[in-house]
């Protein structure tokens, strides 16, 4: 794990830029503690910070091999988990391994398939690799977007040709070519689709994201972008019981694969369906060598006191925490948040993502994994099965299935009365509406689906295009600012893959929601986890929390010559500051309501101020 940074250029001599670089290589020192490398030379700037995971002495980057004439440079953000299977490939393809890294595996993978050898990864990836005589980039990244990855491509008399690349925004913008300004799209993104996003936009005008599952190719001043892999419709031939079987299979030996590390690795453990299971097949694994595996759970101080029980919480999550852990035997750490600094870190997680987020949903987690981070290098947690297995409510509300929009931001008119700047709501709801049509009309279907398997299809893309990427980001974002290192085994594509070929009366076994998960893993978990309903990342319900945001609120919009204020209702947010209710509704998923969304214009303010952005309509 780790940032990467590169510069490639026809016309500045890199060697004369290292003020630049090294400003760009500190943007990326909190994803990278233990280490630091750079090569450099006229026309091509590699920089890699990293966090050392798996063979810390021989993996280090940039990582430069000479073959077949050409020589080839790696810098690489991320975990490969079948590196033991690529290595033993390549060895007999004659290739000589100086260590164990996935590092030296991944360098050798593409110096041997090419743009191809994306397919034969699996893990979660983002890098860069320049072939110094055919001065050729090439960069991919994984199938999900995990791992990030941002690009600027330029053209200019004074600069000449070239690109700029990162792990983070903040690392391009640490580049004085790179311009600081947002026009209507950006803005339009963060307050019609916020803290959701484009795939493939950096928000920032002229900052692209290099999309999942695709890769890029600069050469000869000129680049292009290719999907590698995507989502495809095929028959599912198996029977239910085959199903659940080989449901099973694939779930418990993606975790198994994803517990390799030469450094401390916990559990996230919230009680659940999906972090109880990650955390079972751990926990045996960790006992069959003796040892205990360390667990963690996140609440909020007087949370019980205030806990208020609704559709989406049906209930707190501390008996299923300690249930669980007695039942695996796990050495579990309980974590518990001031309200008021959960409200004072709303500035670090807009400084971790870059752009406005999920709020104090962002800001719990940054809180929650710098504590993991004190006695813990890597962790893994139960994302993206809610996306792939049906868990959320909207796969199971009629009203919400055949809704023509976006199920967890089902309506614009709260988002409207936020907004003030006409370019921002000029034609928004077509723009919304083409959004959304984009992931849907992409949707591979079989000829012979029925109309609810088709729509099911559907739903799995826009959530796994859209909310799941909101919640990859903010764990990647998160946990990175601390150095910590997050897995997430249930994105491994291969059951993926399985998951959406899968017919909904499988998927919805004995009308649950992720009925099949339920059935194919019941005997490793406590019958009250199984039957759990789902219930969503814990959020605070204290007052003191919510009289902060309102707080800090109310000095924004007292500003003078806020640029925030130019962009929205400044007497519609003082009306939701003197509220005594909350919404009806929720403002984006299952958990931003009135405290999140004031929460979101603190960081809203706070991406301006930070950045010094400039607003082009």
């Amino acid at each position: 794990m780790s940032g990467l940074a590169g510069w490639i250029t026809d016309k500045t001599d890199l060697t004369k830029q290292q003020h630049t670089l090294l400003a760009m290589s500190e943007t990326l020192k909190n994803r990278g503690p233990d280490d630091f490398g750079e090569e450099v030379t006229k026309d091509a700037a590699l920089i890699h910070r990293r966090l050392s995971v798996i063979d810390y002495k021989t993996g280090v980057q940039p990582m430069t091999r000479t073959l077949k004439g050409e020589t080839y440079t790696l810098i690489y953000n991320g975990e490969l988990y079948n590196t033991s299977e690529l290595t033993a490939e390549l060895k007999s393809l004659g290739y000589k391994f100086f260590g164990y890294s996935d590092t030296e595996a991944l360098l050798y993978s593409y110096i041997e398939w090419g743009k191809d050898c994306p397919n034969r990864l699996n893990g979660m990836f983002a890098f860069a690799v320049w072939e110094h005589n055919k001065k050729r980039l090439y960069m991919a990244r994984d199938r999900f977007g995990i791992k990030p990855l941002f690009y600027y491509v330029y053209d200019n008399s004074e600069h000449g040709k070239g690109i700029i690349f990162g792990s983070m925004i903040k690392t391009l913008l640490a580049n004085p070519l790179v311009p600081k300004k947002i026009d209507s799209q950006g803005l339009k993104q963060i307050f019609l689709l916020g803290p959701g996003k484009i795939s493939g936009s950096g928000i920032i005008k002229d900052i692209h994201e290099l999309k999942p599952s695709h890769y890029l190719i600069y050469e000869n001043n000129c680049f292009k972008t290719e999907r590698y892999w995507s989502l495809n419709a095929i028959p599912h031939e198996d029977n239910l019981f085959l199903t659940i079987e080989k449901t099973r299979w694939l779930v418990l030996d993606s975790i198994k694969r994803q517990l390799v590390s030469d450094v401390p690795l916990c559990c996230f453990l919230s009680g659940g369906l999906d972090s109880s299971i990650v955390s079972s097949v751990a926990s045996a694994m960790s006992l069959s060598k003796g040892q205990l595996l360390n667990t963690y759970s996140v609440d909020y101080q007087d949370n019980d006191l205030f806990f208020e029980k609704n559709a989406y919480q049906p209930d707190s999550d501390k008996k299923y925490i300690v249930q669980m852990s007695e039942f695996i035997k796990s050495n579990h750490n309980y974590v518990t948040l001031d309200n008021r600094q959960l409200g004072i870190a709303l500035k670090d997680a807009l400084i971790a993502r870059d752009v406005p987020g999920m709020a104090d949903i962002d800001s719990s987690l940054l809180l929650f994994c710098k504590v993991v981070r004190e006695k813990n290098t890597v962790c893994l947690s139960g994302e993206c099965a809610d996306e792939i297995f049906g868990g959320y409510p909207w796969y199971h509300n009629p009203d919400t299935i055949n809704l023509n929009t976006f199920p967890w931001s089902k309506s614009l008119n709260l988002r409207k009365k936020l907004i003030s700047n006409p370019e921002i709501l000029k034609d928004c709801d077509d723009w919304i509406q083409a959004c959304y049509n984009d992931t849907v009309n992409k949707t591979d279907y079989l000829p012979q689906d029925s109309a609810i398997e088709r729509r099911m299809r559907e739903m799995f893309m826009l959530n796994i295009e859209w909310f799941g990427q909101t919640l990859l980001e903010r764990k990647d974002r998160m946990s990175m600012y601390s150095g910590l290192e997050a897995r997430v085994p249930f994105c491994d594509h291969r059951l993926v893959e399985y998951a959406y070929n899968m017919p909904w009366k499988y998927k919805a076994y004995n009308g649950r929601e992720k009925g099949i998960l339920r059935e194919a893993v019941k005997d490793i978990l406590p019958y009250d986890i199984v039957k759990r309903k789902k219930s969503p990342y814990p959020k605070t319900f204290s007052p003191q929390y919510l009289g902060y945001v309102k707080d800090e609120v109310t000095n924004i919009i007292n500003e003078k010559d806020n640029i925030v204020n130019e962009l929205i209702n400044t007497e519609f947010v003082k009306s939701m500051i003197n509220s005594q209710g909350d919404f009806d509704d929720t403002f984006y998923g299952q958990l931003m309501r009135l405290p999140q969304l004031l929460g979101y214009i603190i960081q809203i303010d706070y991406f301006f101020k930070l950045n010094g952005i400039e607003v082009e309509v």
